[in-house]
């Protein structure tokens, strides 16, 4: 009788009393010790289920083998012709093995390529399609949306515009004709921008560094603070600031008087701009619109066009440098592209890449063939204006972007979040500095260059003003100044003409000056 386990016969023989089995004593106890049940049938068992067996004392036999040195040295010549054979059988396994993984490696890669391709071949397909379906209603729809932009009052009638196949607004297009004035605008720019020299009249360093608040104005209401953008018209140095109030103010600031207030939106007013030479200003707002407003002689601005083009909350508006057209960028993962004299919406365009992260910011190149927007979901995308097509994407940033500015050499990208400001070398299309000035959980508000592009600043819990430099040389901080407000948001900056001053907006309803104060002041002043 042999062990059920070992197959040998038993030194110390014990029998199941459940399955009748036989096994070698110190097996069977270390098996019921480890798993608590019979190695064959499966059974629960214990060790009072073991019976021994009482036999005579078992003397193996030596096998003829071992009986003589030759038959032992035949014994271990069978054993390592065995294990040569096994070892032989386990290289010829791990061969095949490491076929198979290559070929299916291989595969895969194949694969990757093949959709990669594809990929690119729907987006360009997709890119084609969308130019199509803005050029190909041009002839047919421009006649009736040139009709429907104005009201008797030249307000804009949204809800006469013509609706697709698909349920969105047909779109007219950017025309051959805008595309060559805005080539045009952009070759004229470039030609004047290799000659550019600093001006002999931009605040010097030593000028900066001595900037201190100057004044203090309050604009807006008391009973919903906070301005949340502004705006400088640098020939006539007026501002506007966009109120959490609903409301736009146009500020005179040498005579530190309101020229007008611009009411009409229904929610906070997220973003104001200057168009030309202030003859129009436009905004706007959470309430999903803009609005174009019109100066008249006794300084008051009149709503011209009501844009209802978005369907989620506007949050930024950056002018062509044409002063003929805008775009707009909202929560609703568009941006659009306007005509300003008829309020037209020529372009809507949407990312076709599959992200939902609407815009939070955006800005045209100097040169204006080149748009720069922000997400809430981080990214920074550079768009062709003439194709609308997405040209590259910069990632890297935590929370939304806030706000975006280009220098005015052209190279210099910077843009802010909750983790600071990062600057974009647009040549190379990487980031090659980053500035950190809060902690994690005080995002960068505002980040804007001056208009020489010598100059840059941004806010949050304070405002810092950094020297531009190149590339590879540091940018030194070389003033900050303290958040006066109270509310540690300091929401948007802008440098006044060649740098003189510096407008703040923060979440109070003040408009704060900095500057160089005159001879013989020592202060700040409220007004």
């Amino acid at each position: 009788m042999n062990c059920s386990i070992s197959g040998e016969v038993p030194e110390e023989p014990v029998v199941s009393n459940k399955s009748g089995l036989l096994f070698e004593k110190r097996l069977i106890e270390r098996h019921i010790s480890d798993y608590g049940k019979c190695p064959i049938t499966g059974e629960l068992h214990t060790m009072d289920d073991i019976i021994p067996i009482k036999t005579g004392k078992i003397v193996k036999p030596r096998p003829v083998q071992a009986a003589s040195i030759p038959g032992m040295l035949g014994m271990f010549q069978i054993e390592w012709d065995g294990l040569m054979l096994s070892n032989f059988a386990l290289e010829q396994q791990l061969h095949t093995a490491r076929q198979e993984l290559s070929h299916a490696l291989y595969q895969h890669d194949a694969a990757c390529r093949v959709i990669a391709r594809l990929k690119k071949e729907r987006d360009e397909s997709r890119a084609l399609l969308a130019q199509a379906e803005r050029q190909i209603p041009m002839s047919v729809v421009a006649p009736h949306a040139v009709n429907a932009t104005a009201l008797s009052n030249g307000k804009r009638a949204a809800e006469d515009d013509e609706m697709g196949p698909d349920g969105k607004k047909i779109r007219p297009g950017i025309s051959s004709a805008i595309i060559s004035e805005l080539t045009d605008c952009n070759a004229a720019l470039s030609q004047q921008r290799k000659k550019r020299q600093i001006p002999p009249t931009l605040a010097p360093i030593e000028s900066v560094e001595r900037y201190t608040q100057l004044n203090s104005y309050p604009l807006h209401r008391t009973n919903k603070p906070g301005i949340l953008s502004l705006d400088i018209q640098y020939s006539k140095d007026i501002i506007a600031t966009a109120g959490v109030d609903s409301n736009a103010v146009v500020f005179d600031r040498p005579s530190g008087q309101i020229i007008s207030t611009l009411s009409g939106h229904s929610k906070k007013v997220t973003s104001v701009k200057f168009v030309a030479e202030g003859e129009l200003v436009v905004t706007g707002s959470a309430d999903k619109t803009v609005r174009v407003w019109k100066g008249s002689e006794d300084g008051n601005y009149e709503c011209s066009h009501i844009l209802k083009d978005h369907t989620a909350e506007v949050q930024a508006i950056t002018i062509h440098a044409t002063n003929n057209y805008c775009v707009t960028a909202s929560l609703d993962n568009t941006w659009c592209f306007y005509e300003l004299a008829s309020g037209l919406c020529l372009a809507q365009v949407e990312d076709t890449s599959g992200s939902s992260e609407g815009y939070t910011s955006a800005s045209f190149h100097p040169d204006g063939l080149i748009l720069g927007t922000g997400t809430s979901g981080s990214l920074v995308k550079i768009w062709d204006v003439k194709t609308q097509a997405n040209v590259a994407r910069f990632d890297g940033h935590v929370g939304a972007v806030t706000a975006i500015s280009f220098s005015e050499n052209g190279y210099f990208l910077a843009t802010a979040a909750q983790d600071g400001v990062k600057l974009w070398d647009l040549r190379k299309l990487k980031n090659f500095r980053t500035f950190t000035p809060y902690d994690e959980n005080t995002p960068t508000q505002s980040v804007e260059f001056d208009h020489s592009g010598s100059y840059l600043a941004l806010g949050g819990s304070d405002i810092r003003v950094y020297q531009v430099a190149n590339v590879k040389s540091e940018w030194n901080c070389i003033k900050t100044f303290p958040d006066l407000s109270g509310t540690g948001k300091a929401t948007c900056v802008k440098f006044g003409p060649d740098a003189n001053y510096i407008a703040v907006g923060s979440m109070d309803r003040n408009l704060r000056i900095f500057g160089l104060p005159l001879p013989g002041e020592d202060g700040s002043s409220e007004s």
